[in-house]
């Protein structure tokens, strides 16, 4: 079978465990755009919300930097493979996966990042790393704020015999730039990443914001937002007004 088959058996068989297990409020999504190089960071809490996002952003051409050690299990290396995720090494700078990263932005497709890195046991913000920013300076690509929350839920919940409600939210698009211009120096990558985080931040419920918590701290001295497209952000989703999508 080619890859198109194994894709689409792949993300069926995803998009069934999901809906049986969850329920998915995902009208969010529908603010990302179709077109166009785009980065999308995300929070990241398990390594479920991964194969999530790419089912339910389809048919949209993306892709994402994933853990290379997920191409150590046979399985997930295929699975990986099928979807052509671009493997990366956290250990230090991966040259290889940057480039590779690069030439999926110049295909026009979405590329998603995780900026923490690696998964928060407790499911709340870790600081991010400034890995994202620099792939965003450099690619000069704007950068879509995602989140979602409820899939740490959905072992407990199985145990109750319940579906886990799963929430997501998007907020404004923006581009990174360097005030008065210039090349990023590493103190800037550094500021980019948390005020990175902080976008993230004020889409999550108070309770999971962890190290960006206080929203007092965020600044936007490198964020340069980007006219709405007629594919309108949700009000819910995210705004210049700082507030507890929760309530």
């Amino acid at each position: 079978m080619s890859m198109p088959v194994f894709e689409f058996i792949v993300n069926g068989a995803i998009k069934g465990l999901v809906k049986a297990v969850c329920r998915v409020d995902d009208a969010a999504l529908d603010a990302i755009p179709m077109t166009g190089p785009t980065i999308m960071v995300t929070n990241h809490s398990t390594n479920l919300e991964g194969p999530i996002y790419y089912v339910l952003l389809s048919p949209r051409k993306r892709t994402a930097l994933g853990k290379r050690e997920l191409w150590n299990n046979p399985i997930t290396r295929f699975i990986m493979e099928v979807w052509g995720v671009i493997p990366l090494q956290r250990s230090g700078p991966d040259r290889r996966a940057l480039r590779r990263a690069h030439a999926a932005l110049d295909r026009g497709e979405l590329l998603g990042v995780a900026p923490e890195g690696t998964r928060s046991a407790s499911g709340t913000l870790q600081r991010g790393r400034p890995g994202a920013a620099l792939l965003a300076t450099t690619a000069d690509v704007p950068i879509v704020p995602v989140v979602q929350w409820g899939i740490q839920d959905v072992r407990a919940n199985l145990r109750r015999f319940r579906k886990t409600p799963l929430h997501f939210r998007v907020g404004p698009a923006f581009m990174l730039r360097v005030p008065g211009g210039g090349t990023p120096t590493r103190a800037d990558l550094r500021k980019m990443a948390d005020e990175i985080m902080y976008q993230l931040a004020v889409l999550l419920p108070a309770s999971l914001r962890g190290y960006y918590q206080d929203l007092s701290k965020m600044t936007q001295d490198y964020i340069r937002p980007l006219p709405v497209s007629s594919r309108t952000v949700p009000a819910a989703a995210g705004s210049d007004t700082v507030s507890d999508p929760a309530r």
